[in-house]
């Protein structure tokens, strides 16, 4: 395991500076559970003050909106423990239901939401009358923390999140170069570096999205961010699309030698990052001399420019977005552009998972609680909180079981330690300064180990739950007895809902990528059934967030479950050429757009017959291409003409090869626009 650096010890002794603010102010206000306070700074202490920012007011936000629904349900289903149970368990699977929904911070409210009903709630059932109390202690103790640890992360060494998400930014925009210099020179579509460009930009959609609580200065960035992010998430389909076309022009010798020295020189200047914009009058010469030509290579190279001159504008404009944030000038450096870019990164979202996951940790609450009312033990109360945290805490895993139980084992060694402090160490303690003092190796450690992307999970919640264990009050009066049967119900809770999961939520890696692969595969079908006017820029940016998915998970998957990401790659490159179709459509003669039409059925049952496990349509497919194919020939020149044909050609390349490819016709007409 790779040991903590500076920077991970820094931001350890930053969450403990604001954890021992916070028990320190609840210990000399003599509130009821100081260690609320904090084990809530562990909770929502960020790696950058935005982050930390957002999750403070979406952790006050779900705490209030959790307590309420406690202090709704407790009093008045005390009487009945099933129903309260499953009044209980209901909200807490309904919360996580909606939080699965909404992949930005938001979606911590509802979570919060429902766990903080089982931490508020659950020890109610024993004292109805003291439900209110509690609530509104645990808000106070929860605003306590959220303030210690918002404060300590704003003023003291303050990390910003703008600079590091243009960082990233930068760094990926030098990536989509380089793979665009290597695609021009000839590489194929299976390269790393063309699947790290499409997982990255996943995970930088989410971090664009906390730009809006960061500093002004950092917020003004966030429309040219938001812009560039868009942009970039098209570099990865336009680069397939041109090496499927380089390749087959390559094949049958049909590649223009004039537009080869311009791919040459493309190459050179992607690279480079800087002067694309001299290379538009070579592209604009070659675009001429195919659209007075009417022969199938003419339309071929054309298909290939068309993609160039998109590829151009999207790595040109790229850096002219990122030489305006790098200069921190808000909003956009121009006022139009040619790809509409959506109001903010798309998420695919499962309700169907969302409703499973939801359904799951219902059951597995509902399941504990009623081993706790059929045992009467006493610190059922506990088994039953811990059982709904762990469960929501772990839910957006594909397969949480493992990650859970590997918890579990690391709370019990911290239970071990807190024995060791509650009644060897703290007994001997006298004064706040020496507590601070006796805390600080076990929680500067763990802090470090939630400092560390690949440890974070594990070490915040092992602070969270030392934290709680301990429950530091005013007075020392801890109990070996209560210990124990705390510990014992804490570890009970999770084994309980490590069980469950294993039984009704572990659904596998594989499961998780074959059902992100078939949520595109429906996306194409309702696109090619429908007719209307299509969002080119919000179409894709919702198919890459899911192909980013399923990169995310490449190093996991099975040899037989991981799909290839050129195939993925090439399902959205047919979604963008069937948005192109429909757009077209709607200017041409009615026969063309019969042809248009058949083709989209076509395209529609093709991914119907996968969707329903068969092979595909292509043979029908094909058919269907040639004849509108065919269709168009005879048009008078026009631009939905022009855009009919690349996206049909598109489609051949993306879906069709070999023999079920129809041939291309010769033009009577040219390929140019109408004066």
């Amino acid at each position: 395991m790779t040991l903590p650096d500076g920077r991970h010890w820094l931001a350890s002794a930053k969450t403990f500076a604001a954890a021992m603010m916070a028990l320190g102010i609840g210990l000399a206000a003599d509130l009821d559970r100081p260690y609320w306070a904090m084990a809530t700074v562990y909770i929502v202490t960020q790696p950058s003050a935005a982050m930390t920012r957002s999750k403070a007011v979406y952790r006050l936000l779900g705490t209030l909106l959790g307590a309420a629904a406690a202090i709704t349900l407790v009093p008045n289903l005390v009487d009945t423990p099933p129903l309260l149970v499953a009044g209980l368990s209901g909200w807490i699977g309904l919360c996580l239901f909606l939080s699965l929904l909404d992949r930005t911070p938001r979606g911590y409210v509802f979570m919060l939401g429902g766990y903080t009903a089982a931490i508020v709630g659950f020890p109610g059932v024993t004292a109805p009358g003291d439900i209110f109390s509690v609530a509104i202690a645990r808000s106070e103790e929860i605003g306590l923390g959220v303030v210690c640890a918002t404060l300590v992360s704003v003023l003291v060494f303050p990390v910003p999140l703008g600079p590091a998400v243009a960082r990233r930014m930068e760094a990926w925009k030098r990536d989509a170069g380089a793979r665009a210099a290597e695609v021009l020179r000839g590489a194929g579509t299976e390269t790393p570096a063309g699947r790290r460009l499409t997982a990255d930009a996943v995970e930088l959609g989410l971090l664009t999205g906390q730009l809006s609580y960061d500093t002004e200065e950092h917020r003004a960035t966030l429309p040219a961010m938001r812009a560039l992010h868009a942009r970039l998430a098209m570099v990865a389909p336009v680069l397939d699309s041109i090496a499927d076309r380089l390749a087959e022009l390559r094949r049958d010798g049909g590649l223009d030698p004039a537009l080869a020295d311009v791919m040459r020189d493309f190459s050179t200047r992607a690279e480079a990052g800087s002067g694309l914009a001299l290379l538009t009058p070579g592209l604009e010469a070659g675009r001429r001399r195919m659209e007075a030509d009417t022969s199938p290579a003419a339309l071929r190279n054309a298909s290939l420019i068309a993609r160039l001159s998109e590829l151009r504008g999207l790595l040109e404009e790229a850096e002219l977005l990122g030489a305006h944030i790098r200069a921190g000038r808000p909003g956009l450096p121009f006022a139009t552009s040619e790809l509409r870019v959506p109001a903010a990164p798309a998420h695919h979202t499962d309700p169907l998972l969302a409703l499973h996951s939801g359904l799951a940790v219902a059951l597995t609450t509902a399941l504990v609680c009623l081993v706790w009312i059929a045992t009467a033990w006493p610190q059922g109360a506990a088994a039953a909180q811990m059982a709904a945290i762990v469960s929501c805490f772990f839910a957006t895993r594909d397969d949480p079981a493992p990650e859970m139980l590997h918890f579990v084992k690391r709370t019990v060694e911290a239970i071990l330690v807190v024995a060791v402090y509650l009644f060897a160490v703290l007994p001997a303690v006298d004064g706040f300064p020496m507590l601070v003092a006796v805390l600080a190796p076990a929680f500067l450690v763990l802090g470090a180990l939630g400092a560390m992307p690949a440890t974070a999970a594990t070490g915040t919640l092992l602070a969270v739950n030392t934290a709680t264990l301990m429950a530091l009050q005013s007075t020392y009066s801890a109990d070996f007895a209560a210990f124990l049967n705390s510990s014992m119900a804490t570890v009970a809770g999770m084994a309980g809902a490590v069980m469950m999961t294993r039984l009704v939520r572990s659904l596998g890696v594989d499961w998780a990528a074959r059902r992100l692969v078939r949520a595109n595969w429906r996306a194409l079908l309702a696109a090619a059934l429908h007719r209307g006017h299509g969002g080119r820029a919000a179409f894709a940016a919702l198919m890459l967030d899911r192909i980013g998915l399923v990169m995310e998970r490449a190093d996991t998957l099975s040899a037989a479950g991981a799909p290839q990401p050129g195939r993925l790659l090439a399902d959205l490159r047919v979604g963008l050429n069937i948005v192109d179709l429909r757009r077209a459509r709607h200017a041409l003669a009615a026969d063309a757009v019969a042809a248009i039409d058949s083709v989209l059925d076509a395209v529609a049952r093709h991914y119907a017959m996968l969707l329903a496990g068969g092979p595909g349509g292509e043979a029908r497919l094909g058919k269907s291409l040639g004849a509108a194919l065919l269709a168009l020939a005879p048009l008078p020149p026009s631009e939905a003409r022009r855009d009919a044909l690349l996206g049909l050609l598109g489609i051949r390349l993306c879906l069709l090869s070999g023999a079920a490819a129809p041939a291309l016709p010769d033009y009577p007409q040219p390929l140019a626009v109408a004066a």
